[in-house]
């Protein structure tokens, strides 16, 4: 029972004490306890400051304009062996575009600051990007730089990549997990705990600093950081140990639980001694007991607290249902002007039919019953003509018997 009872509080400070805090962000209650910064980090951007939230941090706006920003480690990992988790999403129009960068260099918050792959000039470390490369949907690809190549006027940045993998990670709806393992004869990236790559000659020197920058298109894509975990496979770390805060050394802790050692039965003398080691033990089950309590009602406060802020944020009931109703009608609406306009196709097609045939035939009966009739010109013409030649014969006739003059 004393076993099963210690166990779990093993377990969490076992866990606790592989956690690089001062690399580390989003796995603690919040994100930030003054919504401003990030303990142990500095952010900044172009056009853009990343905006901070309870739970996440925005590095690029869901809205266009070309933006960048990034948040920086301000402490270096002195560790050789370690472990990075991010926890991100990607948000966006249709055709969004963007890009984010996962670096771990030398001096990169000064040297980079909120540069991408493809304008970051020389740096020294590691970056693994996540864009559109390849178009199958996105990819993760891995590049290492020591100080020599200049990136940002390299004529094919994209060749200089040692790993990549597909990887469609927009608009999935749920956060993305990238995890970069580096242990003492390997290097490994895991993508939703499938592996993206893995080499077996790369080992990254210690003292380097992690940093998350982001790059937003035309187009934007928004990028958000749930979290940035790194743990140690060492229990040495540069900051002091979880377990070992508190009280000094001298004063027991304040959630310590007492023990008592196994003893045979055989060990107790007389009907007295069992009995104060049945109640001694009877004690620490209680003890236990209400620690355990103690630790289940925090929980239950954190959870309560967790719920309420979720019920300020979340939206009524009579909204939902507002809002659904406006939606009704404006889909009513739609159906509609659909039959609206339906009508109205139908009306110009059959005014085009009308036009089309029913236009060259009248015009045609009117030049035929209105129009003057080619025998009344003839008829004209005749008449004419017998009234000329009437004249000439009149004309010809008078002259003939008139009287004659002679010289």
């Amino acid at each position: 029972m004393k076993s099963l009872l210690g166990l779990p509080w093993v377990v969490a400070a076992v866990t606790a004490q592989y956690i690089i805090d001062s690399s580390s962000f989003g796995h603690g209650p919040s994100l930030s306890p003054n919504a401003e910064q990030i303990p142990g980090w500095h952010s900044f951007g172009e056009g853009y400051l990343p905006q901070l939230y309870s739970d996440k941090v925005a590095l690029t706006p869901p809205y266009p304009g070309n933006r960048r920003g990034a948040v920086w480690a301000v402490a270096k990992v002195s560790q050789s062996e370690w472990t990075a988790e991010i926890n991100f999403r990607a948000t966006g129009p249709e055709r969004g575009g963007g890009n984010m960068q996962i670096w771990y260099t030398r001096d990169g918050e000064a040297q980079i600051g909120t540069s991408s792959i493809y304008t970051v000039g020389k740096f020294d470390g590691l970056v693994l990007v996540v864009d559109m490369y390849g178009g199958k949907g996105g990819s993760i690809r891995g590049f290492m730089n020591d100080g020599s190549t200049d990136y940002g006027n390299h004529h094919s940045v994209d060749s200089l990549a040692f790993g990549h993998c597909d990887y469609a990670y927009r608009n999935l709806g749920r956060p993305s997990i990238i995890q970069i393992k580096q242990e003492a004869h390997s290097f490994e990236v895991i993508v939703d705990h499938r592996q993206c790559f893995f080499s077996d000659k790369i080992k990254l020197p210690s003292e380097y600093s992690f940093g998350i920058s982001a790059a937003s298109a035309e187009t934007a894509d928004s990028f958000e950081a749930y979290k940035f975990v790194l743990t140690t496979s060492s229990s040495t770390t540069r900051e002091e140990p979880r377990r070992d805060r508190g009280p000094p050394p001298s004063s027991p802790p304040q959630n310590s639980l007492p023990t008592l050692e196994d003893a045979l039965a055989s060990s107790f003398e007389s009907q007295e001694a069992r009995f104060a080691d049945l109640h001694n033990r009877l004690q620490v089950i209680a003890h236990a007991a209400d620690h355990i309590y103690g630790e289940l009602t925090k929980l239950a406060e954190k959870s309560e607290g967790r719920h309420q802020e979720l019920a300020r944020n979340a939206l009524s009931t009579d909204k939902l249902n507002a809002m659904d109703q406006r939606i009704q009608n404006v889909e009513n609406l739609v159906r509609d002007y659909q039959g609206q306009l339906s009508n109205l196709d139908r009306l110009l097609k059959e005014s085009h039919s009308r036009l089309t045939v029913g236009l060259p035939q009248h015009m045609s009966e009117i030049i035929s019953t209105r129009s003057p009739r080619m025998g009344v010109f003839l008829t004209i013409f005749i008449v004419f003509q017998l009234l000329l030649a009437a004249s000439y014969v009149v004309y010809k006739r008078r002259r003939a018997n008139g009287p004659k003059k002679y010289l």
